[in-house]
């Protein structure tokens, strides 16, 4: 589904989680309950299938979150890749263990314009970067779906 059809599935009260999928690491975003601020919540060590998941329920469950936005990792032309096509299995794999809408959101050079962010503004170490890389790419990524749900 689009975006302005997961805002037709919205529930008020509830926020929205982002993912910034990665094989190895997945940032993840909650909004807060009015949805108007994306904040980075954590970053989840890929492990196992079902301990990722866990992790996701339990966020679910702590956040009172209503819907899902993935992050999708488009060419710069527009067209999906190998690791598109791996957002859409996760997120398709995730969908049959928890029942709540979700959308894509185009997120080219989300990870870029965060990393930029994160030298240029705050100065931050490689080491502290990739700590919270994926986390805040998230985060930013649900920034502009919140940015777009004012619009629709």
């Amino acid at each position: 589904m689009n975006i302005k059809e997961l805002k037709t599935q919205l529930t008020k009260g509830h926020s929205i989680l982002a993912f910034d999928y990665g094989e190895k690491r997945l940032g993840v975003a909650v909004s807060d309950l009015l949805l108007m601020t994306a904040n980075p919540v954590k970053i989840i060590y890929r492990s196992t299938f079902d301990k990722d998941l866990a992790q996701i329920k339990q966020i679910i469950k702590e956040k009172e979150v209503g819907a899902i936005v993935y992050g999708l990792p488009l060419q710069m032309d527009g067209s999906e890749g190998k690791t598109t096509e791996m957002v859409k299995e996760f997120a398709e794999n995730l969908a049959k263990h928890i029942h709540l809408p979700y959308a894509f959101w185009d997120e080219r050079l989300s990870s870029r314009a965060v990393e930029n962010f994160l030298i240029k503004e705050i100065d931050m170490s490689r080491s502290k970067r990739k700590e919270t890389l994926d986390a805040s790419a998230a985060a930013y990524i649900l920034q502009g779906v919140l940015d777009s749900l004012q619009y629709l």
